[in-house]
């Protein structure tokens, strides 16, 4: 797959069919872009799954902080990669390991390496990457908010 680009309608599928994520280098920093994004996910109704070495066992927004995904006790719809570009490949090893693979991984803005996509990608595992997850999400809001009427306002009784 070309990742210089990509149909709405795949980021928009990945996002509204994803329920469990986990959020891969997810800072406890109220500072840091992940641990923004862990609130925003909370905020629109996914369950959120930080995962980071250093914090594990802590708690960010009041969700646990695994060490590993393999820690996790749920099934993993969407991985979300805060981590460098030459990470991304040891992330995709640690999703190609768990017994149930996410339906898809998103390297946020930075994070891309094709390799690793590619391997990913044959065991039919969705990639996208150098997106921010946020900047995407409107094109869920699209396809689960279509007007009524096409947006005309009813006609009126008399």
């Amino acid at each position: 797959m070309n990742h210089d680009t990509y149909e709405n309608a795949y980021l928009s599928d990945i996002l509204a069919t994803s329920r469990n994520v986990a959020v891969v280098g997810a800072s406890t920093g109220d500072h840091r872009p992940s641990h923004w994004i862990c609130g925003f996910l909370l905020g629109k109704g996914y369950h959120v799954f930080p995962v980071n070495p250093n914090h594990a066992g802590e708690m960010l927004l009041g969700q646990r902080v695994y060490a590993a995904l393999s820690d996790i006790p749920d099934p993993i719809d969407l991985v979300d990669v805060f981590r460098r570009s030459e990470h991304l490949d040891t992330v995709v090893d640690q999703v190609l390991a768990l017994t149930v693979q996410p339906k898809a991984i998103w390297g946020q803005l930075g994070v891309r390496h094709d390799a690793a996509a590619a391997r990913a990608e044959a065991v039919g595992i969705r990639m996208v990457m150098n997106r921010s997850l946020v900047s995407e999400y409107p094109l869920v809001y699209e396809i689960t908010h279509q007007p009524h009427g096409g947006g005309k306002l009813p006609a009126r009784a008399a």
